[in-house]
């Protein structure tokens, strides 16, 4: 080979090497995503440290219901309850990965956006905007696996596509999800009171004109062993929306009833139990905190059977008894939400009727 030659055989493997190393390295960096959002995108911070839950409120759950291993946060699915940020968020982009277990049977949880602190009335889910973590639900007109988007218990939305039946919910445009034993990633882009979710790298659903639209973001525990990791997100401008638009503010209230056990509470044996996240009542005994209370005041929902004939029932708070009863017009087994005070110290104790139910107990201290 000429001299001429070899230094231009020589010359044209330095640039070949040199253009192979910028196209490794380029596609090195989208790599690492397999659903193609770019790992350097800019201004994400992550919203779950990997490690434990500082940042993060267990709302009504027991103890147990939410924990951290291997850099995940795991939810057991009992009881169905929520688990918040201890902030609100407005406008974001949230990106988080999750996997159920269940290979056959039906696994439910959620990703509820712009939420109130506590739950609404009569259920254990707050008042927002759910984005729906779901597998293995038979197929249905109303509903799917693959990435619905609704509002839940009082919050307002208006889905891009009309829905079949005419419910605040849009549902995808196609099937991405994967099933159990998989992970799935979602991206949603929550801005000005709309919301675009992204399924395994593809906009399926979206909603608009929600109310609230500034509120916490949680995660959902019904029933089922849900597992979410890589959580991270983005803070866009805030667009200054109206009190009416934003989401309640968390005033103090903690949760004094686990939704599983008696702990922390004393009653005379077979006389109470738990069913479904709520306090039931066998009989006329009553049911009393473990512990005294000082200054506080006591937030919870109540109903009585159906077919109740007595219609009214009493608590003491702390010293200050009150009796509940039921409006004349009302119905008996309708949830009802009472704020009872007390500026003394003692137990919390209900003074049933048969068939009681008492759930979302919560106690807020007050200054002496």
């Amino acid at each position: 080979m000429s001299t001429v030659h070899s230094i231009r055989w020589m010359a044209f493997t330095a640039l070949l090497a040199a253009l192979l190393a910028s196209g490794l390295s380029a596609s090195g960096n989208n790599s690492a995503d397999p659903t193609g959002n770019s790992q350097e995108e800019e201004g994400f911070v992550p919203l779950f440290n990997g490690q434990n839950l500082q940042g993060w409120v267990n709302v009504n759950c027991h103890p147990d219901t939410f924990y951290v291993k291997n850099g995940e946060i795991i939810t057991t699915g009992q009881p169905t309850g929520f688990l918040r940020t201890e902030r609100m968020y407005e406008n974001f982009i949230l990106e988080v990965e999750w996997m159920h277990v269940n290979k056959k049977e039906i696994a439910n949880s959620g990703i509820f956006v712009w939420g109130d602190p506590l739950p609404a009335v009569g259920t254990p889910y707050t008042r927002g905007i759910e984005v729906q973590v779901l597998i293995n639900y038979p197929k249905v007109d109303w509903a799917t696996n693959h990435g619905d988007v609704f509002a839940i218990h009082g919050a307002k939305c208006v889905p891009d596509r009309p829905h079949p039946r005419g419910y605040m919910r849009c549902l995808p445009s196609e099937e991405r999800v994967k099933g159990g034993g998989e992970w799935n990633h979602y991206r949603i882009i929550a801005k000005d009171g709309a919301i675009k979710l992204h399924v395994n790298g593809k906009e399926v659903s979206g909603v608009s004109q929600c109310v609230p639209r500034k509120g916490y973001l949680a995660l959902e525990s019904e029933g089922a062993e849900c597992h979410f990791k890589n959580i991270r997100i983005k803070e866009l401008p805030s667009s200054q929306p109206k009190a009416e638009e934003v989401a309640q503010s968390w005033q103090g209230h903690v949760s004094i009833f686990n939704g599983l056990t008696l702990e922390g509470w004393k009653a005379e044996a077979g006389t109470w139990k738990t069913s479904g996240g709520r306090l039931v009542a066998q009989g006329n005994a009553p049911l009393a905190s473990g512990k005294e209370y000082g200054p506080c005041e006591l937030l919870f929902d109540w109903r009585l059977p159906a077919a109740a004939k007595q219609r009214q029932w009493q608590i003491d708070v702390a010293g200050n008894k009150t009796t509940l009863s039921v409006p004349a017009t009302g119905k008996p087994d309708a949830w009802r939400r009472e704020t009872l005070r007390s500026s003394a110290a003692g137990l919390i104790i209900f003074h049933p009727i048969p068939g009681l139910e008492i759930m979302n107990v919560f106690l807020r201290p007050l200054d002496k």
